[in-house]
């Protein structure tokens, strides 16, 4: 064992990195110092175990939540002070179980070792280390070992006083305590390109009160981005009220929104708040505003113009402080355009529009998008393990997911129920796999297309370049002979391609198409 490595780390803390950087190299340091197939870095958050960086295991580990109650090995690791070293046979099971490379089916025979890191005497998470060769650890000096353990401590102490100073100088540092305590449902799952440019913006606006439009396809979670908006915001201790514009009938969507008295109209027996009052000092969510009809549009306007409301039936005034967010999978230009939508509302919802990635233009957080449903899937249906097979997760990057992410979770729902019922509920692991899926994977519809899914593949197999770009030349191939077959009609390209037209100019925005 060499401590040189930890020399690297405590430099790198000079560096200007990101914590999810200065976290992977302690763990390349620590498996340098202390050799094993995997490892992995685990911060406690309630009762939750939760991977912050790990080598040997799959990538979908990331988006695992352990739940310390129900993995006995990583209790054992918590409560012990000391280091904790299994034996090799141990009955306990491994909470790693289908999840390390090439281990065939199951961690049967291993060495296994973790140890509890403490920050500032108080615990901070664990720290797990395995090797597929039983005996490997035998060598190991028990000194030597939690000296390693404590510069790991003090690594991670020391990237955490540079993370709350960075976060005090950007005047964020109470946003990050609310993301830190928010709750797991709002948790966005991605680290594509994509994601992260969303969540720079994301970052950006919510501190502030200007008025979000966020759009997207039906599924992509424009709901999660809004959740996400306001638990960043300085409103975060205040309510998020939500509004389904599209199923209110117009005759009720006034009584909705502002309110009424008793008696105001028929089956109004007491008085009743709206949605605005309820949302006073927080934020309001208008979920599909594109479905509001004109009349309702006119009077929101008014709202939000100036920052008053009157209940149905009243003629007192009620100032509210409300923070705007609306979200929509329509393109509101074009709505505004046809006389579908008031141009002024319009204006007003997107004094900053926030587009929502579709599941395509994201493929590389399909995997962890499948990790983040199979482990809540496993808990909700009591099952021990549910793994993804090679052949199932090559599969989902074939998709194209018109439903995006919803329609990813409804899938692998019915996909786990299948592989149950094959496999039986008390299987040690229960793999899905494509027969589970049943997807139907369509080739392009023009055969004279001169790129195809199989050429792409082929080409992506030879190392000739990298998949999004072989996905990025398909799409553009494809969009340019449909607008050549079009004549250049954007509307009617959109048609052809089964688009949504703003999906239609985003991708072709992305693909420097303009």
């Amino acid at each position: 064992m060499d401590a040189l490595p930890f020399i690297d780390i405590v430099e790198d803390l000079n560096r200007d990195l990101t914590p999810r950087q200065r976290y992977q190299q302690l763990v390349e340091a620590i498996q340098r110092a202390i050799p094993c197939d995997a490892i992995a870095l685990l911060k406690l958050e309630g009762n939750d175990l939760v991977p912050i960086a790990v080598l040997g295991l799959k990538r979908e580990a990331l988006a695992r939540r352990f739940n310390v109650t129900q993995h006995p090995r990583l209790e054992t690791i918590l409560q012990n002070t000391q280091i904790t070293r299994f034996e090799s046979d141990s009955a306990l099971p491994d909470p790693y179980d289908g999840l390390v490379f090439d281990e065939g089916d199951q961690l049967h025979v291993h060495d296994c070792m973790g140890s509890p890191i403490y920050v500032n005497n108080k615990i901070w998470g664990v720290i797990t280390l395995d090797s597929m060769t039983a005996g490997s650890f035998d060598s190991l000096k028990p000194t030597e070992t939690r000296a390693y353990i404590a510069a790991a401590a003090a690594v991670i102490n020391t990237s955490q006083h540079i993370e709350a100073l960075e976060a005090r100088a950007e005047h964020k540092h109470q946003v990050a305590q609310r993301l830190m305590e928010s709750d797991q449902a709002s948790t966005i799952i991605g680290r594509s390109p994509a994601i992260e440019a969303m969540l720079t913006e994301i970052s950006t606006v919510a501190p502030t009160d200007l008025s979000v439009l966020i759009t997207g396809e039906t599924g992509v979670g424009k709901e999660l981005v809004a959740r996400s908006l306001h638990q960043q915001s300085t409103r975060a201790e205040q309510p998020l009220v939500q509004i389904n514009c599209a199923a209110l009938p117009e005759n009720i969507v006034e009584s909705e929104l502002f309110g009424h008295l008793r008696g105001a109209f028929s089956g109004a027996t007491r008085d009743r708040s709206g949605r605005f009052e309820l949302a006073d000092g927080g934020s309001l969510l208008l979920d599909e505003v594109g479905e509001l009809p004109l009349p309702a549009q006119a009077k929101l306007l008014r709202a939000i113009q100036s920052g008053e409301i009157q209940r149905v039936g009243s003629d007192q005034t009620i100032s509210v402080d409300v923070r705007i967010i609306a979200a929509t999978n329509r393109d509101l230009q074009l709505e505004v355009k046809e006389g579908r939508f008031r141009a002024d509302l319009y204006h007003r919802l997107s004094v900053y529009p926030l587009p929502v990635p579709s599941l395509r233009d994201r493929v590389t957080d399909i995997e962890l998008l499948a990790g983040y449903f199979l482990e809540k899937n496993q808990h909700q249906l009591g099952v021990a393990r549910l793994r993804l097979t090679s052949a199932a997760n090559a599969q989902l990057l074939q998709y194209d997911w018109p439903g995006n992410v919803r329609e990813l979770e409804h899938l692998l729902s019915r996909a786990a129920l299948k592989a149950i019922r094959e496999q039986g509920r008390d299987s040690d692991i229960i793999d899905v796999d494509r027969k589970h899926l049943e997807l139907q994977i369509d080739a392009p519809a023009s055969s004279s297309s001169p790129l195809s899914f199989a050429t792409l593949s082929a080409a992506t197999n030879e190392g000739r370049t990298d998949y999004r770009e072989h996905v990025d030349n398909f799409q553009r191939q494809l969009i340019e002979q449909q607008l050549h077959k079009q004549r250049g009609n954007i509307a009617a390209t959109a048609r052809a391609l089964n688009l949504d037209r703003s999906n239609l100019v985003r991708t072709m925005r992305r693909l420097n198409m303009d």
